[in-house]
């Protein structure tokens, strides 16, 4: 116990090793949902699952263990959601990247990250982007990886006329899908509304629990012959292959693949750095921020004491998870979970960061776990992060229209990118013409922001 308090001062900050372990297990049963989740969308992108599933865990262990060493602090980082869309959906999809030049990016805006954590430097960009469009990235994110999570379970489809409907259930039970596909996309509602349920009861973990239950229910259904497997559809057996025994997959897939090439230095490459460090840094700092605010921790100006380390782990975490072969690590807004159990010191990151270690010897249960039973925690995040824009000023135009196109542009662009740079672009030029430029204060970096998006528009 002595050593406990030496390392944490648990006492200087009201708490105790017993709270502390509750605390750390709370928030890892609610974030576990990542090591489902994080593989199937990157394995999406032509990663390894395996090795994807081993630098997840790797990545929130090494970055978790960063926030304790820095910062003290209860909060626990993984490879955020919303970014790794992006790094699949946008960067190697629509833009055409590999993902080997994708987790260069990831690195170049990691140690980026570093340099504005340990300078005045983030504060200037943070301040520099209204607030109005801070929000409005955080609700189009959360709209569009519900969007993914309703495409990845087939409750959504492609269609010519209408561009996306919902699943042909009467087409499906002719052509014989009904008995894959079609079983998916209604275990997928099921279990958006048990997660939903788990929720009102404020069941710890509800996310990772909807998508235990989902598979479950989805096995039940396989071995009673109404789910049947088919590849060709995408959707593969439910069951766990234990074959090769309880192992770690190998990391060596993706481990240190970064690839710098010329085209590093395109402009289009820097937007592509450039929204990683955007996301991230505003979504960590709101995190941060909102999850401090809970547990107390702000000082009487508001700030977070320790903010620069914990700025740092972040940063760090984000450079060592893409060596790893990861997307963008981040702090988690499921660290709100354990502060609410009572956690308040880096020990309750420990804990987790055990968790997550552990979690390494069970990877045929977590890369066995399908897209339509991850796709009710994608759906949950993006109603979490959907109440964002009960914060934007609906009366004034010039705020709320670049807002509403940002947050339209997201899902319906699938690009979380093409969302910031016509949030920006609009809310620059709309203030402009409106002649409330000046009154707002502007700053100048927004007006080189949206000269820099228009230019990629124009010239790329």
């Amino acid at each position: 116990m002595n050593f406990f308090e030496r390392v944490f001062h648990l006492k200087e900050h009201g708490t105790d090793v017993k709270t502390e372990v509750m605390a750390g297990i709370t928030t890892f049963m609610a974030m576990a949902y990542i090591l489902a989740v994080n593989p199937s969308i990157l394995g999406d992108s032509g990663m390894d699952s395996g090795a994807v599933f081993t630098a997840t865990a790797l990545a929130a262990v090494i970055g978790t263990m960063l926030m304790v060493v820095f910062a003290n602090y209860p909060f626990v980082l993984a490879p955020g959601m919303g970014l790794n869309a992006y790094f699949t959906y946008t960067v190697c999809g629509s833009m055409g990247y590999s993902w080997e030049v994708a987790l260069a990016a990831v690195f170049i805006e990691g140690i980026v990250f570093v340099i504005l954590s340990l300078t005045n430097v983030r504060e200037a960009i943070f301040n520099a982007i209204p607030v109005t469009l801070k929000y409005a990235v955080t609700v189009g994110i959360g709209l569009f990886i519900a969007f993914l999570g309703l495409k990845n379970a087939n409750l959504i489809v492609a269609d010519n006329s209408t561009y996306v409907a919902v699943f042909p259930f009467k087409d499906a039970i002719d052509s014989g899908a009904i008995y894959s596909q079609g079983v998916g996309a209604v275990l997928a509602l099921i279990g958006i509304l048990i997660t939903g349920i788990m929720m009102v009861r404020k069941v710890k973990g509800n996310m990772l629990w909807g998508i235990l239950i989902t598979w479950g229910l989805g096995i039940v259904l396989q071995i009673m012959g109404i789910y049947v497997p088919n590849p060709e559809l995408g959707m593969g057996s439910l069951l766990p292959d234990f074959s090769k025994g309880i192992h770690i997959p190998s990391l060596a897939p993706t481990f240190a693949k970064l690839h710098f090439g010329s085209g590093i230095f395109s402009l289009e490459f820097i937007v592509v750095v450039f929204a990683f460090l955007f996301v991230d840094l505003f979504d960590t700092l709101g995190t941060l921020i909102g999850v401090a605010s809970k547990a107390d921790m702000l000082d009487k100006d508001g700030k977070l004491p320790k903010i620069r380390g914990a700025l740092l782990a972040d940063a760090i975490g984000t450079s060592v998870g893409a060596v790893l072969g990861t997307s963008t690590t981040t702090t988690f807004v499921e660290s709100a979970a354990g502060v609410a159990e009572g956690g308040r010191t880096g020990l309750t990151g420990v804990v987790a960061s055990i968790l997550f270690a552990l979690s390494l010897f069970l990877s045929p249960i977590f890369l066995a776990i399908p897209s339509f039973a991850t796709a009710p925690a994608l759906v949950v995040v993006g109603f979490m992060m959907m109440s964002s824009v009960l914060k934007i000023n609906f009366d004034d135009v010039t705020e709320a229209l670049p807002a509403f196109i940002c947050i339209l542009a997201m899902p319906l662009m699938s690009s979380i990118s093409e969302g910031i740079a016509f949030g920006v672009i609009s809310y620059v030029v709309l203030n402009l013409l409106a002649g409330k430029a000046k009154a707002k204060k502007i700053n100048v970096l927004m007006y080189i922001l949206a000269i820099l998006f228009i230019a990629k528009y124009i010239l790329i």
